[in-house]
C-alpha cells in the first residue's frame, strides 16, 4: 500500500458560491472558453451533465504539457455546493493508485480537497495539479464578475 495524502486549498470568491458551483456542475462545457490556457476540452463520456455517475473526460494544460483526466462524479451536495470526482483514467494515475478531488463553495470560499494514494513513496504531492485548479477557479470567478 502506498502513502496516502490529502491537500486542501481555499480561495476567497466574491461572485457567489452557487455561480461557481453551477459552472462546475451544469456548465463545465463552458470552462474551455473561460479558462482556455488551462482547459482544452471537457466532454461527457457516459451519463448526463450534473448527475452522479456521469463519466467525464478533460484535456488540460499543466506546466506546458497537455494532460488527460477521466473521472466519475461520485457525489453532489447542493447544500454545500460540492462535487466529488474520482479519477478513473489518465495521467494522474501514472503516479497515484487513487485520486479524488472535491470542489465546494461555501461562505465566500471556493475550496478544493484532493485525496490521493501514491504508487511509490518518492512521488511528489500533486501541488502542481492543485495550483492548476486554483488558477482555473480564479479564471471562472473573473469571468463571473464581468457579467
Amino acid at each position: 500500500m502506498g502513502v496516502k495524502g490529502k491537500l486542501i486549498a481555499s480561495k476567497e470568491v466574491k461572485c457567489g458560491e452557487h455561480l461557481i458551483h453551477d459552472i462546475f456542475l451544469t456548465n463545465s462545457h463552458h470552462i474551455p472558453y473561460i479558462s482556455p490556457s488551462k482547459i482544452n476540452r471537457i466532454e461527457i463520456n457516459e451519463g448526463e451533465i450534473g448527475k452522479i455517475g456521469t463519466v467525464m473526460n478533460c484535456r488540460y494544460n499543466e506546466d506546458g504539457q497537455e494532460k488527460i483526466v477521466k473521472y466519475v462524479i461520485e457525489a453532489i451536495d447542493h447544500h454545500k455546493n460540492s462535487i466529488s470526482r474520482k479519477v478513473i483514467e489518465g495521467d494522474l494515475l501514472e503516479f497515484y493508485s487513487s485520486f479524488t478531488f472535491v470542489s465546494s463553495c461555501q461562505n465566500g470560499w471556493a475550496t478544493w480537497t484532493i485525496e490521493y494514494e501514491k504508487k511509490i513513496e518518492d512521488t511528489l504531492e500533486p501541488l502542481i495539479f492543485l495550483g492548476f485548479i486554483l488558477d482555473m477557479t480564479k479564471d471562472i470567478e473573473a469571468h463571473l464578475l464581468k457579467k
